[in-house]
C-alpha cells in the first residue's frame, strides 16, 4: 500500500499527471549558486543574488510559457526569493499556470570504495526540509544521481548506492506530499558507443526501480528523469535520431513498470536541436507512459546568451526561450517538423 494517506495519494497522482500531461515539459532552472554564478559571469552578468533572481524571473515570466511547460524546478535560493513585483516565486509560478518545483539534493561527492565514482548527498535533514518546501509552495522535487561510464564503471556498488539514495529521497517526498522526480543520469562523457550507454542505463534503471519497489514508493506519483541513450560525446559513432529513439525506448521498455506517471528526459549536454530531434523521433514509438522533456541548458543557455544582463534584451531573451519551448512542445504534439542532425 502507498505510504501516504488516501487524500495525499490522490493529490500526488494529480500533480504527477499534470507534470507530464497535455504534451508539456518541465523547465529545469535549478543550478546551484556556484554554477549559476559562473554561467552569469561568463555571460558578462554580475553574479549576485539579485542577478540570479533577475535571470530566473526572466525565464519564468516568459509570455505563454505555461503553454509548453508544466512546471519549473528551482533551487533553494530562488524558491525563497521574490519577483520584482514582490510576489514569492512559488506564488508567481502558480499565477502563471506553472507548478513550482525544488531541487533538494546537495551535490555529489566521491563514493568510498570506488575509482572516482560519485554518490549524491542531501539525505540528512531531508524530511524537515521537504516539509518547509511544501509550506513554501513546492509541489514537486528533484534529486540527481550521476553515473559515469568507464572501463570498469558503473560499478554495482555505485549503482546500488545511488539507487538507494534516490529511493529514500522519493519516499520522503511522498510522505511530505511532494511528487519526486528521480534523475539517474548516465553521463555522455567518454568515447563509448551507443550500445555501452544502453547497457549502463539499463543497469542504472534496474537498480533504481528495485530500490523504489523496496521503499514502497508509489510510482503513479513519481516522474522519471533519465538520460537518452546516445553515444559518448567523444565517440566517432553517429546515430540518426530514429536509432537513438529506438535504443532509448527499448531500454525503458525492458525496465520501467507501466504504472509510472511519466518520463521527462534530461538533455544531458546535447545541443538543443539534437535533443529536440531525439525527442521528436521517440514520439513515433508507442509507450505506456508519456515521454516529455525536462531540459535545462538546452533551453535556458541560449536565453542567457541573448540577455547578458541588459534590461533592454529581456524581451529578446524571452523570445529565444519561448521559441525553444514551442519547438519541443510541438514535437510532443506531432506538429513539429523533425529536425535533422549530423
Amino acid at each position: 500500500m502507498p505510504i501516504a494517506p488516501d487524500a495525499t495519494t490522490a493529490a500526488l497522482h494529480a500533480t504527477a499527471r499534470e507534470l507530464v500531461a497535455d504534451r508539456r515539459g518541465i523547465l529545469a532552472a535549478d543550478e546551484s549558486i556556484a554554477t549559476m554564478s559562473a554561467r552569469l559571469e561568463k555571460a558578462g552578468v554580475t553574479p549576485t543574488g539579485t542577478g540570479r533572481r533577475d535571470y530566473r524571473e526572466l525565464l519564468v515570466t516568459t509570455p505563454d510559457l505555461h503553454e509548453g511547460v508544466s512546471g519549473v524546478i528551482l533551487c533553494d535560493e530562488t524558491l525563497r526569493q521574490r519577483l520584482a513585483d514582490g510576489r514569492p516565486f512559488p506564488r508567481a509560478l502558480r499565477d502563471l499556470g506553472l507548478l513550482p518545483g525544488i531541487k533538494v539534493d546537495t551535490g555529489t561527492t566521491h563514493l568510498p570504495g570506488t575509482a572516482g565514482e560519485l554518490v549524491t548527498e542531501g539525505l540528512d535533514g531531508l524530511p524537515a526540509r521537504l516539509a518547509e518546501y511544501a509550506e513554501l509552495g513546492a509541489r514537486f522535487a528533484k534529486w540527481r544521481a550521476v553515473i559515469r561510464i568507464g572501463e570498469a564503471t558503473p560499478s554495482p556498488w555505485a549503482l546500488a548506492a545511488n539507487a538507494h539514495a534516490l529511493a529514500r529521497y522519493a519516499s520522503a517526498c511522498q510522505a511530505a506530499g511532494i511528487v519526486p522526480v528521480v534523475e539517474p543520469e548516465v553521463l555522455m562523457d567518454g568515447a563509448h558507443p551507443l550500445s555501452r550507454c544502453a547497457s549502463a542505463t539499463t543497469d542504472a534503471l534496474t537498480a533504481l526501480f528495485d530500490a523504489l519497489r523496496d521503499a514502497r514508493v508509489d510510482l503513479r506519483g513519481t516522474v522519471l528523469k533519465p538520460n537518452m541513450v546516445v553515444p559518448g560525446d567523444g565517440s566517432p559513432q553517429r546515430c540518426p535520431p530514429a536509432a537513438v529513439a529506438r535504443a532509448t525506448v527499448d531500454v525503458l521498455g525492458a525496465v520501467l513498470p507501466d504504472g509510472l506517471a511519466g518520463v521527462a528526459f534530461l538533455s544531458g549536454g546535447q545541443a538543443p536541436e539534437t535533443a529536440t530531434a531525439h525527442l521528436a523521433a521517440m514520439q513515433e514509438i508507442d509507450t505506456p507512459w508519456p515521454l516529455t522533456f525536462s531540459f535545462g541548458r538546452a533551453l535556458v543557455s541560449p536565453a542567457l546568451l541573448e540577455w547578458r544582463g541588459a534590461p533592454d534584451r529581456v524581451a529578446a531573451a524571452q523570445a529565444t526561450l519561448a521559441r525553444l519551448v514551442r519547438r519541443n512542445a510541438a514535437v510532443l504534439r506531432g506538429s513539429g517538423a523533425p529536425l535533422q542532425t549530423a
